[in-house]
């Protein structure tokens, strides 16, 4: 079974169990009799994982880091608020901290919070422009790549002549192994061109994945939107980067004439099926990783809510568990961007497919 294969099989198998381990709990309230008031019915909720867990992978107005229950008997929540910037037609631009909803629990400016969704108490229409968690962690992504890459150029101009040293020889052998495994056999004379491109889609993603292992983060590409985007930005160059051949062969490919009609769809579908699997590789198989950590680590409260006992013995079982998917999704982090990154240029490499100096020009890429 391979590493994707074994993922989906984890987070299947926790999924049920899961989904069906509450209903055992609620059985066993009911045939011993409790008592369906206020306080029972918060004792019998107990550890929400699906909660955690969705309140770990979406995103958020903060960034939560942990809570804990003080001398006063309430829960309280360490978080780092973030800016909410909302524009309404009725009240105009506010601009506060979303430490001022408390968690939801209070109104601020004439707004509330509906999970983390931010509405007019009024009803009036309101446009968010906030800062959440996934763009400020996208937002020091960019600004800690784009402090390595100018810092490693910088390096180059001052030292041309010398031997590669610090952050300049870890980055050197990276950049080396995307242009000759990737840009070149996929793209061949037009490597250079694209490799620019390459690059910045293989250590955005690979700085975002890894900043996503850090806990309390928010897990940027496991976000849909963040794929997506990413998606459509190369179809735009893989389009961009067509020629009269690729679409001649789209439009008229070469089998025999009761064929083409069936085909031919076939083949434009591919044009846009290409772009989803980019977003959907990476979005499932980031997110996956982080919800099968939460779920082994979540395991050791659900048992603990039945017995303590129990739950402090599968303590160390969950937590081995745990940190081996964690170094797994070490591994991961970097393999999806590569392939992220190698698929592109694979589909760019396809668009300008039937060029008959492209094999000529094969060998001057490696000049």
């Amino acid at each position: 079974m391979n590493l994707n294969g074994f993922k989906f099989f984890v987070v299947a198998i926790l999924g049920v169990f899961l989904s069906t381990f509450p209903g055992a709990v609620f059985a066993q309230h009911e045939e011993h009799g409790v008592a369906e008031t206020p306080h029972a019915e918060e004792e019998k909720k107990g550890f929400n994982a699906s909660e955690v867990i969705f309140s770990h992978i979406m995103d958020a107005h903060e960034f939560h880091l942990f809570e804990y229950h003080g001398s006063d008997g309430k829960e309280h929540h360490v978080t780092i608020p973030l800016p909410v910037v909302l524009y309404s037609p009725t009240k105009g631009l506010s601009v506060f901290m979303s430490s001022a909803f408390h968690h939801g629990e209070h109104e601020a400016h004439g707004y509330k919070m509906e999970g983390e969704t931010i509405v007019s108490v009024d009803g009036s229409k309101v446009y968010d422009f906030s800062l959440t968690r996934n763009v400020v962690q996208m937002l020091i992504a960019l600004i800690v790549l784009l402090w390595i890459m100018i810092s490693v150029a910088s390096k180059y101009k001052s030292r041309a002549n010398q031997a590669p040293t610090g952050m300049q020889n870890a980055i050197e052998p990276v950049i080396t192994f995307i242009r000759d495994e990737v840009a070149v056999p996929n793209l061949g004379h037009k490597a250079n061109k694209f490799l620019p491109y390459l690059l910045t889609v293989f250590f955005f993603i690979l700085v975002n994945n890894i900043f996503g292992l850090i806990p309390g983060s928010a897990n940027v590409t496991g976000n849909i939107a963040f794929t997506l985007v990413m998606a459509v930005i190369s179809f735009l160059v893989i389009l961009f980067s067509t020629n009269k051949h690729f679409w001649i062969h789209i439009f008229n490919p070469p089998v025999p004439g009761m064929v083409k009609p069936i085909l031919t769809p076939v083949e434009l579908l591919g044009v846009f099926t290409k772009p989803f699997a980019l977003m959907i590789r990476l979005f499932a198989n980031m997110m996956a990783g982080h919800i099968i950590i939460i779920c082994l680590i979540s395991l050791i409260f659900i048992f603990s809510g039945i017995n303590t006992g129990v739950g402090i013995g599968f303590s160390p079982v969950s937590i081995a568990f745990a940190v081996f998917i964690y170094l797994i999704e070490v591994l991961v982090a970097f393999i999806q961007a590569f392939i992220f990154t190698n698929l592109t240029a694979v589909f760019i490499g396809q668009a300008f497919e039937g060029e008959h100096h492209h094999e000529e020009g094969h060998g001057d890429a490696h000049h």
